[in-house]
């Protein structure tokens, strides 16, 4: 049985409470800087509560939790907008620097009232076709921990605990993940 936009590695999931959304996912561009940063700053501190103590989460979410200019202006990077045009997700990825068939996927996330709704799976979806059509054969991801889950159904494997440098002296626990797009026919997300 295959998940969101048909990739047969992305697991459904059962038993959530999903409701069916009507999502345009656009590119994003660097005028969506200001709407980028405020889903960022109101969901990152409430998605990651769970999984990280306070003494992190003082330190880190201030540093991740603000839309990347660079990325906004990549082309790879996607916005996902409700019937209202509300921004409700976001994500995207870029091409590995020393290997060219490898991406990183890059800062998704939900907006913190909407999650499992099938707005992160859209977006994934998309982050696939995408990626797939530039010739991306693998993906990899530094997950939060509280997104290990998420990414695992999207298809991700867990490669272990990883420490992200963010600042001098300032860290952020994270979790290594792979998945290979070439196993997936293209057009199948």
């Amino acid at each position: 049985m295959a998940g969101a936009g048909g990739d047969p590695h992305i697991k459904p999931t059962k038993g959530l409470a999903m409701t069916a959304e009507t999502i345009t996912i656009r590119t994003a561009r660097p005028a969506d800087l200001a709407a980028a940063d405020a889903l960022f700053s109101e969901s990152y501190p409430i998605l990651l509560r769970g999984d990280y103590p306070p003494s992190v989460r003082v330190l880190a979410i201030p540093l991740i939790s603000r839309a990347q200019p660079h990325l906004l202006a990549s082309g790879t990077y996607f916005l996902a907008e409700d019937a209202d045009g509300r921004l409700v997700g976001a994500g995207g990825w870029t091409r590995a620097a020393r290997v060219r068939e490898v991406g990183q996927v890059r800062h998704v996330v939900t907006d913190h009232r909407r999650t499992r709704r099938g707005i992160g799976r859209a977006l994934m979806a998309h982050i696939f076709s995408t990626a797939r059509e530039a010739g991306i054969r693998h993906l990899q991801c530094q997950s939060t921990r509280t997104a290990v889950p998420f990414y695992s159904a999207c298809g991700f494997r867990e490669l272990g605990p990883i420490e992200v440098p963010l600042q001098p002296g300032i860290s952020f626990p994270a979790v290594a993940m792979e998945r290979d797009l070439a196993a997936t026919p293209s057009g199948a997300d």
